[in-house]
């Protein structure tokens, strides 16, 4: 139960830094000055898109064996290793549509929205897939979304200006990595999990 909680939740939180629903958290913080109807909004967001995503990962992991599902999750850990390498670039225009309805319907949207095939809701399919606590998981990504972002909205330009993003991007996609290689490792029999 607890490695259902943390993984998630330390994948997600490094996933997210630098990632576009970042930059919309600074930008909604920057637009709207009101860090907690911002927040409550990105808590609300996560948690029923990742919850869809989670629920997506648990249904899907009952159609393969163990070994097959693990290959797979190795193969989708590389490739999320490898795009977490690639900056994301907000959409400014469609989060300015959405500005008419205040801090908290804006953020519920725009967040939902943004997360669509993003790549923390894409390792949330996977992680919801390789751990069995479904409700874990997703509290576990929703944390490390709310890790990654509160911070930004409460911190404003200063917070992102200052971090790394470059080597923040790359612990990620070392971690994704791993995740790949304990998957790969499972799916041969080494260790534990065989």
């Amino acid at each position: 139960m607890l490695e259902s909680l943390l993984v998630p939740t330390g994948i997600v939180a490094l996933a997210e830094i630098g990632d576009k629903t970042q930059l919309l958290a600074l930008v909604l913080a920057c637009r709207f000055r009101r860090p907690w109807p911002i927040i409550w909004g990105i808590l609300v967001a996560t948690l029923a898109n990742h919850f869809v995503a989670g629920a997506a990962g648990n249904w899907v992991a009952g159609f393969f064996s163990p070994t097959t599902l693990r290959w797979i999750l190795a193969a989708c850990f590389a490739a999320v290793a490898l795009w977490t390498l690639v900056p994301d670039k907000l959409d400014d225009d469609e989060e300015s549509r959405l500005k008419r309805f205040g801090p908290f319907l804006t953020t519920l949207i725009a967040f939902f929205l943004a997360e669509m095939g993003d790549k923390t809701q894409i390792a949330t399919v996977m992680l919801a897939a390789q751990y069995p606590d479904l409700l874990w998981v997703v509290i576990g990504t929703t944390l490390g979304m709310l890790l990654a972002n509160v911070p930004v909205v409460l911190a404003g330009n200063f917070a992102a200006d200052r971090l790394p993003l470059t080597l923040i991007r790359r612990l990620a996609a070392l971690a994704f990595a791993a995740l790949a290689i304990y998957a790969s490792c499972q799916a041969l029999g080494i260790g534990a999990g065989g």
